[in-house]
C-alpha cells in the first residue's frame, strides 16, 4: 500500500500536532515535514515534495493564500486550506479556492473533541480524494498519450503503404506504333505551279489582315482618359440629395447617442446590476449544483452570465455554514448577475442568483399568488449533505410549466445525479455537466453521465455559453 507525504503548515505547534495525528491515524498518509510560516512553507515544499499539503490560512510573516500561490506556480500538489470562522478567514479561504486550492476544511475546535474527529474525518476524506484524483488525471494522461501512439503508428504504416503503391502496380508504358515513312514525291508539271503559288497566295492574306489589324488600331483614340460614352453614362446611379432640416424632421426619428452605439458594436447595452433581478414574471429557471472545486467553477460560470438572463439561478454548493455568505459576496463581485446567499421566503426574480447557506436545504415553492419563492429547511443531510443539490432539483419536478435548465460541476459523490436523472425522465432535456478535463473531481457529473441523463457534456468554459443560448 502506497503511504503519502504530507506537509502541515500552521502557525501554532499545538495545532500542527493536532491535524499530524489527525492525518497519521490513517495508515495511507505520513506527515513528512511541518512548516511554520507561508515562506518556510514555499521552501519545504520544494524540499521535501510531498504529495499533499494542509494550510493553515492565517499566519504571520506570510499568509497562507499568498504561500499558496507561490506554490501554485512551482508545481501542482493539491493544498487543503484550514480556515478559522471569522470573517477575514473565510474570505480568504474563498480566495484560495479560486487561486487552486483543492478544497477547504474548517480549524477543529480544541474544547470538544467530537469536533477534532468530524474535522479529522473530513481531513482524510479530501486528502483521498485529492490523491485519486491525482491517479486518475495521470491514467487518463497515459491512456490519451497511448491513443495518440496507436494513431500514429496508423498514420505511419498508411503512409508506407501509399509511397509503396505506385512500385507495385508500375508498368512499362507501351511503345509507340511508327509507321513507315513514305516516300516524298517531287510535283511535275501542273502540279507544280500549283503547289508552288498557294503558299504564295496564303503569305500575301496573312500580311492583307495584319495591314488591318494595324489600320484599326491607328483609328483608335490615342488618349487612355477618354470621356465615357453617352450610354455607359445612362446607367450610372443618380446622387441622391442631402435632405434639408426641414424635411429631417419628418424623416426617421434620430437614435439616442447609446443606441448608435448599441447598433454600431451589434451588442446589446447590459442592464446595470442595479436593475437586473427586478423584473416581472419569468417561466424559466436555472438550477447549479457543485462541490469539491465549486467555487472556482462557479466564478468562471457566473461571470459569463448576462444581467438580462430571464431566469433565476439557484445554486447548491456543498460548504459549511458562514462560508456560502463569503462564497455569495466573492461571486457578486465579479457576474452580472446579483448573487445573494438565500434567505427563507425570498421572491425569485431573474438576473439574480441565489446560493444556499450552509446546513440549509433549498427548495423552490409557489405561493398562492403565482410568485415562486425559497424555502430553507434542516432536515437530514441528502447523500450526506445539506445542503443537498438532489433536494433542490427534486422541488422543479412539480412545476412542469417551467423551462428548467439543470447543471452539476465538479464535485465529488454523486449528489444531484438521481433526481437530474428523474426530471430528465420527466421530459427536462436542457440537462449540462462539467466534463472530466476541467473537473477538479469528476464525480457527481460522471455519476449523472453515467445515468444517461445529460444532454450536453462540456468543458467548463464552453457551459455559459450553451446554457445562454439554451435559456435565451
Amino acid at each position: 500500500m502506497a503511504v503519502y507525504q504530507v506537509l502541515v503548515v500552521d502557525d501554532s505547534a499545538f495545532m500542527r500536532k493536532i491535524v499530524t495525528d489527525l492525518i497519521e491515524a490513517d495508515p495511507e498518509f505520513k506527515v513528512a515535514a511541518t512548516a511554520s510560516t507561508g515562506k518556510e512553507a514555499i521552501q519545504k515544499a520544494v524540499d521535501v515534495k510531498p504529495d499533499v499539503i494542509t494550510m493553515d490560512v492565517e499566519m504571520p510573516e506570510m499568509n497562507g493564500l499568498d504561500a499558496l500561490k507561490s506554490i501554485m506556480q512551482q508545481s501542482s500538489v493539491p493544498v487543503i486550506m484550514l480556515s478559522g470562522i471569522n470573517e477575514q478567514g473565510m474570505k480568504e479561504t474563498i480566495m484560495a479556492l479560486e487561486a487552486g486550492a483543492f478544497d477547504f476544511i474548517r480549524k477543529p475546535s480544541i474544547s470538544h473533541d467530537q469536533d477534532i474527529a468530524q474535522v479529522g474525518k473530513a481531513l482524510v476524506e479530501r486528502m483521498r480524494a485529492a490523491m485519486n484524483e491525482i491517479k486518475r488525471k495521470a491514467d487518463r494522461e497515459a491512456s490519451l498519450q497511448k491513443r495518440k501512439e496507436i494513431q500514429d503508428d496508423v498514420l505511419r504504416q498508411s503512409q508506407r503503404v501509399q509511397r509503396g503503391t505506385p512500385t507495385q502496380v508500375h508498368r512499362e508504358p507501351a511503345q509507340k506504333r511508327i509507321d513507315p515513312v513514305q516516300p516524298v514525291t517531287r510535283p511535275t508539271g501542273e502540279q507544280s505551279e500549283r503547289f508552288q503559288s498557294q503558299p504564295l497566295k496564303r503569305n500575301a492574306s496573312l500580311g492583307d489582315q495584319k495591314k488591318e489589324r494595324s489600320d484599326k488600331k491607328a483609328e483608335a483614340p490615342k488618349s487612355p482618359n477618354r470621356l465615357p460614352d453617352v450610354r455607359e453614362a445612362k446607367t450610372l446611379k443618380p446622387i441622391k440629395p442631402v435632405p434639408s432640416p426641414k424635411e429631417s424632421r419628418n424623416s426617421e426619428p434620430l437614435r439616442s447617442a447609446v443606441d448608435q452605439v448599441a447598433a454600431a458594436s451589434n451588442r446589446p447595452i447590459p442592464i446595470p446590476k442595479a436593475v437586473a433581478g427586478t423584473e416581472g414574471a419569468f417561466n424559466k429557471i436555472v438550477a447549479i449544483g457543485c462541490s469539491t472545486g465549486g467555487p472556482r467553477a462557479l466564478k468562471t460560470l457566473l461571470e459569463e452570465l448576462p444581467a438580462d438572463l430571464p431566469a433565476p439561478v439557484i445554486i447548491v454548493q456543498h460548504m459549511p455554514p458562514n462560508f456560502t455568505r463569503s462564497l455569495a459576496q466573492r461571486l457578486n463581485t465579479f457576474s452580472p448577475l446579483h448573487v445573494v446567499e438565500a434567505e427563507d421566503g425570498m421572491v425569485l426574480k431573474k438576473g439574480s442568483a441565489y446560493i444556499a447557506p450552509g446546513g440549509y436545504h433549498i427548495i423552490v415553492s409557489k405561493t398562492a399568488d403565482g410568485k415562486y419563492i425559497l424555502k430553507l429547511t434542516e432536515e437530514h443531510p441528502v447523500n450526506g449533505h445539506r445542503p443537498s443539490v438532489d433536494t433542490m432539483f427534486e422541488s422543479l419536478l412539480p412545476f412542469t410549466s417551467l423551462q428548467r435548465h439543470l447543471v452539476l460541476l465538479t464535485g465529488m459523490g454523486s449528489d444531484g445525479a438521481r433526481m437530474m436523472k428523474k426530471l430528465y425522465e420527466a421530459g427536462v432535456t436542457s440537462t449540462f455537466a462539467e466534463n472530466e478535463e476541467t473537473c477538479v473531481v469528476y464525480g457527481m457529473p460522471r455519476s449523472a453521465a453515467e445515468l444517461q441523463c445529460v444532454r450536453h457534456l462540456l468543458p467548463l468554459q464552453e457551459i455559459a455559453t450553451k446554457l445562454v443560448q439554451a435559456v435565451k
